[in-house]
């Protein structure tokens, strides 16, 4: 298994790398797992370490997604070191909360640079290589790419926006044998979210509205990724599964006089 995985250093990204890395071993194959950050630091490599240990290969690769030379180069970088690419894993965003009508171009482009533009780049990049292996490509969107969530500023239109890109890649690469599914986290207990966890209430407030009753962890979104990837999902493609505890689809529980699971 030969996957390049963007936002890898940490959270769901650094998750997924660990478990695309079991998953191949527990099947026999050897993983070769490229994970990719940002910038260097000790959490990239202590994936890289972890992955080595398992007795993968993995190596460490950065850049800025917001640069149009960056995806392509990661691509080509995974592809030279591990002779293909059988997945890829285009899970690196980023969020910049506000009103819409708030949100500055420079920060609009950004996000549509780093979460949509980014994307489409590492797809046209690794299409010849998933082409030539009948690999397969997963998204990381979120549960704002499925509703529209005020205050998150042009973040729910880049993931809604790059879930459509997914889909529409996945109709486009069928006949080739290649799969794109897309996977939106809900409420999730990551690095970037660690603040807002840290205060019980909001923590214990947000788990009485998920019908699971907690907050998802990296592992919960890394193993429908490393599903996705798999040969177990062979006749799955075009597919969002939001893995979100139930959340999304509880909307009418919340309304005052109507029944629910709880009366």
């Amino acid at each position: 298994m030969k996957a390049l995985v963007t936002g890898g250093s940490s959270g769901i990204g650094a998750a997924t790398c660990l478990r695309i890395a079991e998953a191949a071993l527990a099947r026999g194959v050897h993983p070769m797992i490229a994970v990719a950050g940002h910038e260097s630091n000790g959490n990239q490599q202590q994936v890289v370490h972890s992955i080595q240990s398992m007795g993968g290969t993995a190596i460490a690769l950065t850049g800025n997604l917001g640069d149009p030379e960056v995806p392509g180069k990661l691509v080509e970088a995974a592809v030279s070191e591990f002779g293909g690419l059988d997945a890829l894993v285009a899970n690196a965003g980023i969020a910049n909360p506000g009103a819409i009508c708030d949100v500055s171009l420079e920060d609009w482009d950004e996000m549509f640079s780093v979460n949509l533009r980014g994307p489409w780049l590492l797809a046209k990049a690794s299409y010849p290589h998933l082409r030539q292996s009948r690999g397969s490509a997963c998204f990381t969107s979120s549960q704002s790419g499925q509703v529209p969530h005020a205050g998150s500023g042009a973040y729910s239109p880049s993931k809604a926006a790059l879930t459509m890109l997914a889909q529409t890649l996945a109709l486009e690469w069928a006949p080739e044998g290649i799969r794109v599914n897309v996977v939106s986290p809900g409420m999730t207990h990551t690095p970037m979210t660690e603040k807002m966890y840290a205060d019980p209430q909001i923590k214990k407030a947000r788990e009485n509205i998920i019908p699971l009753a907690r907050i998802g962890e990296p592992t919960d979104i890394a193993n429908v990724i490393e599903f996705l990837v798999s040969p177990l999902a062979g006749y799955v493609t075009g597919q969002d599964i939001c893995v979100d505890g139930g959340f999304t689809k509880s909307i009418l529980s919340h309304i005052p006089g109507r029944p629910s699971s709880k009366s």
